[in-house]
């Protein structure tokens, strides 16, 4: 699939490095002189990459000239890009490898060499969605978790023994205290923790410690529930090119990428190029705060890129967003990032890039700017671009790049101008500006159950109190007036507690969005320090946790001295990779469950993630916010987020007194001066060894050696999928829709979550009858997120989401209606019982179906259930790309028209038919059996998309390009 070719058009622009001849690079700017310094810096790595791959087919001189004119013709022209590299997550990233596989077979069927099927450039994947929760707090008293995998069947603990509560001092002469953990444990569990090959720091003496038993019971149950995912994965590591697997148990794929994977700049051969990447994961655009241009895909088009195709993409607007101004002491990056969310949905950057510049840029550090990019997904941009300057560079050198590559690389990037420095007073121009005080910024939280309402702290008590009124919705919950006073009583562990409205009872701190910044980490930890020391606890009913989004987060909280505070308020570390924030939540006890159900309460979680759509944490748990590391701490502490922080005290010390929050918030210096002391070159470079040396458990794991894989019939983790069941060498043509039924008539901001959900096997669903059939116990279906390597089980998943509204239905409930039979049914089951009587299927939505994290099996699953088409008032995009890619014809409405202004009950049977010559934005005709016709637009937005369709999708289109 490579061109050797490429970059010859622009030959002439390739130069040496001040003269250095082993370093080159394509010295882009003086291909467009004047043109090239008003560009914003996103583009202009858009355009080197251009440059770079133009060979004249996949990339063409025209569309190197289009992003050289990108002032004229932003949002007007498609243009392609290639990244430098690929990240996959292991959830969205094993479908991916699997069809990789799939792919290699059907090559070989007809006729192809399937050794000729591997990634054309690097791909990196994170095994780091797995985890879940089966213990926490204290390991030895918590059960697994019902909606886990069998520890039995898992087999026994790893030759890596579980140590002694007590932790010696070991004889150091320095000695000044006890090691003894009895005095800062709390349940008996131990407060220091680190998994394998990363030293854990006695906070007394900074010595190592033994790992914790929650951290090895859970890596224990995850490497025996997802074996066999783990043995494919090894297996992909061997079998194909360029893919390099890092292991579990090593952090979060956004934040590898952060740390280990990034380079800023590549260095291949002798030529020198900005780094870019795209992948699985809607958190990729977190490294866009490193100045490395990045965004996530999803599956479909991710494997594309991995078999040296471009991302086809709108040339998109630029929206300058300058920042002035510095924000007051008690306002964290969470803070800053929720209030930019927020600003940003309100101007509407949706399919734009964001690019910050101003005063305001260099007072943040490159973690602030990493979490600022991390949450554009929210607000709806591509990406939100942070050039590299001196920051970036301190940043760097802190983490232990070397020296002389830094030196290359700074030459380098101010050679293309791609080095933003404050003292240039010429900026980009951009395709809009707005300006952001940071002044104006005030602590936060979200919910209760959407990102993007945002509450300021101080309104919290007011806010929620708002919402126990307000009818059922987005922000209601429609609860008597005479009842929202309402307390139950609830018996735990021999002592008497009060539940009410706005209980929290599950607090956590977790990988997502926030764990990459020290700062709200290290801030968490020190007011769980004041508060221990001033004598506030946390009520031992509330499911507290610690999940980090890698052993870097676990080391600088323990050697900074502050884990034992958060262990001592039940913030133990649970294990490294999503849990809660995908709705791998341990289980309530039975005793609050049965007081949340008695009073019918709006009880609440709160963590420091950045989804939680209702019913994503735990289905009897209403209202959830995003909040701060630091204040997901305070809220476990006052056990209740109906309190106004600012009036009312969380708690009484010792003596009495009434403790308040400002008494025990750590001040922005101490914050600072925490973190120079303790996020250090060793953190990076202890990961570093993490990654390379893996684990005695992934290491010792044995996988097939061979070209194609072996499949195994009897798997439900990974099983050969059937898109490429009828591949044939050539497309056929466009097949009419004709007489098809409504399979689902759902409203606005429908989510890939409610579309394919990712948590737990639901016992009653169609996913458990299949896992039921196969001589699997509840307690070894594992989450459909686990088991995205088998068709069956996720098709049987989509539209499985409880808390999925189908207008047939009338309440929440996977289930809709199969019109020729009158019956109530499974989405499944009804969708199978169309397919055998040969019914085409169509979906009816309102406006942004498909918003959320991308997720490829959102369109997959609806794919293989039948659906021919969907049709929306509008749709998120990734999701869209989604669609056509898996060959799902995406209509919408005409401006101004949906199903009700149309009179459609979704009862009707529709035909539509495609004709030969398709162009982007063409009006179709639909036909009903009641006689109604109607227009819809094909949102096809380029003749890229309109190919892929006409392959049956995009792994039609690549299989046959091997052919």
């Amino acid at each position: 699939m490579d061109s050797p070719s490429a970059g010859y058009t622009f030959e002439y622009l390739i130069e040496t490095l001040n003269g250095n001849s082993q370093k080159k690079f394509f010295n882009v700017p003086k291909l467009g002189g004047t043109k090239y310094d008003i560009l914003p810096y996103s583009i202009r790595v858009l355009l080197e990459a251009a440059v770079r791959n133009c060979d004249g087919f996949l990339m063409k001189k025209e569309d190197v000239m289009n992003i050289l004119d990108w002032k004229t013709k932003q949002s007007n022209v498609e243009v392609p890009f290639f990244p430098a590299r690929v990240v996959l997550q292991d959830f969205t990233g094993i479908p991916a490898m699997v069809d990789f596989a799939a792919m290699r077979e059907a090559v070989k069927t007809l006729g192809g060499d399937p050794k000729k099927v591997h990634p054309a450039c690097p791909t990196d994947l994170t095994v780091d969605h797995s985890l879940q929760i089966d213990f926490s707090k204290c390991a030895i008293q918590n059960a697994p978790n019902p909606g886990g995998g069998d520890l039995q069947k898992a087999g026994k603990l790893s030759p890596l023994k579980v140590q002694s509560k007590k932790l010696p001092c070991r004889g150091q002469t320095t000695c000044r205290g006890s090691c003894d953990s009895g005095e800062l444990s709390r349940n008996s569990g131990t407060f220091s923790s680190q998994i394998e090959n990363t030293p854990v720091l006695c906070p007394f003496h900074l010595q190592p410690v033994p790992e914790p038993e929650t951290v090895l019971k859970n890596q224990e149950v995850e490497f025996g529930r997802n074996r066999e995912r783990l043995q494919f994965f090894k297996w992909s590591s061997g079998a194909f090119k360029n893919v390099a697997v890092i292991p579990p148990g090593t952090g979060m794929a956004h934040q590898v990428n952060l740390e280990y994977l990034s380079r800023v700049v590549f260095e291949e051969t002798d030529l020198l190029f900005p780094d870019s990447v795209v992948g699985t994961d809607s958190h990729i655009t977190m490294v866009n705060g490193l100045g490395i241009l990045g965004w996530g895909v999803g599956g479909i088009e991710t494997e594309a890129v991995m078999l040296g195709l471009p991302v086809t993409l709108t040339l998109p607007e630029v929206v300058g967003c300058e920042l002035t101004g510095s924000s007051n002491a008690f306002v964290t990056s969470i803070d800053i990032v929720l209030g930019i969310t927020k600003h940003l949905r309100q101007v509407g950057v949706a399919g734009k890039f964001v690019e910050f510049f101003g005063s305001g840029v260099s007072q943040l550090s490159i973690v602030d700017r990493t979490t600022i990019a991390n949450m554009c997904p929210e607000y709806g941009a591509i990406l939100s671009f942070f050039p590299v300057d001196n920051v970036t560079l301190r940043h760097l050198e802190h983490t232990g790049f070397d020296k002389t590559k830094l030196e290359s690389m700074e030459k380098y990037l101010k050679a293309v101008k791609l080095f933003r420095n404050d003292e240039n007073s010429s900026e980009p121009e951009y395709s809009q500006v707005i300006q952001i005080n940071l002044n104006s910024i005030v602590a936060s939280v979200s919910g209760p159950k959407r990102p993007q309402d945002r509450v300021a702290v101080t309104d919290m008590k007011s806010d929620f109190q708002a919402c126990l009124n307000e009818k059922v919705g987005f922000k209601g919950f429609q609860v008597a007036a005479e009842k929202q006073s309402d307390t139950v009583s609830v018996r735990y562990d021999g002592s008497e507690y009060k539940l009410s409205h706005g209980s929290v009872v599950i607090a956590a701190v977790i990988s997502c969005t926030n764990n990459c910044n020290p700062s709200v980490m290290l801030a968490a930890g020190l007011l769980a320090k004041k508060a221990v020391e001033i004598g506030l606890r946390v009520k031992p009913y509330i499911r507290t946790s610690l999940s980090p989004g890698s052993g870097m987060v676990t080391h600088y909280l323990s050697s900074s001295g502050v884990l034992p505070y958060l262990s001592k308020l039940g913030f133990d570390i649970v294990g490294y990779g999503c849990s809660t924030c995908v709705g791998n939540t341990a289980p309530l006890s039975e005793a609050v469950l049965n007081a949340v159900k008695q009073g019918d309460l709006v009880t609440c979680g709160v963590l420091s993630g950045n989804k939680h759509f209702e019913g994503r944490l735990c289905d009897c748990v209403r209202a959830n916010y995003l909040a701060s590391p630091p204040l997901v701490v305070a809220y476990a502490i006052a056990g209740t987020v109906n309190i106004d922080f600012q009036t009312e005290p969380l708690g009484t010390d010792s003596t009495g007194k009434e403790i308040y929050l400002h008494d025990i918030w750590p001040s922005r210096e101490e914050v600072h001066q925490m973190e120079e002391e303790h996020v250090i070159l060793s953190m990076f470079k202890t990961l570093k060894e993490k990654v390379e040396m893996g684990n005695k458990r992934w290491n010792s794991l044995e996988a097939p050696d061979s070209v194609l894989f072996p499949w195994d019939v009897k798997s439900t983790y990974i099983r050969c999928p059937s898109f490429f069941d009828k591949l044939t060498k050539e497309p056929a043509a466009s097949q009419p829709i004709e007489n098809a039924h409504v399979l689902l008539y759902l409203g606005d901001s429908v989510t890939t979550d409610h579309i394919s959900p990712a948590g737990s096997i639901a016992r009653s669903s169609a996913a458990a009858k299949y896992l039921t059939n196969r001589g699997l116990t509840p307690r070894e279906f594992n989450s459909y997120g686990a088991r995205r390597g088998n068709d069956a089980v996720m098709t049987r998943g989509t539209f499985a989401n409880i808390k999925l509204f189908n207008k047939f239905i009338g309440k929440p409930a996977p289930k809709t209606i199969h019109f020729p039979s009158g019956q109530t049914l499974d989405v499944f089951e009804a969708a199978e019982l169309y397919q055998k009587e040969g019914i085409p299927l169509i979906i009816l939505a309102g406006k942004k179906y498909g918003s959320g994290n991308s997720r490829d099996w959102a369109a997959k699953g609806p794919y293989l259930l039948g659906v021919k088409a969907v049709l929306a008032e509008s749709y998120e995009k990734i999701h869209k790309d989604h669609l056509i890619g898996i060959g799902i014809a995406p209509l919408e409405f005409l401006p101004g028209e949906n199903a009700d202004s149309l009179g459609l009950s979704g009862r009707e049977v529709f035909s539509l038919s495609f004709p030969e010559e398709l162009f982007p934005g063409i009006t179709l005709n639909i036909k009903t059996s009641t006689g109604k016709e109607f227009s819809v637009i094909a949102s096809f937005a380029n003749d890229v998309e309109i190919t892929l369709y006409k392959h049956g999708g995009l792994l039609n289109f690549v299989a046959r390009k091997f052919l």
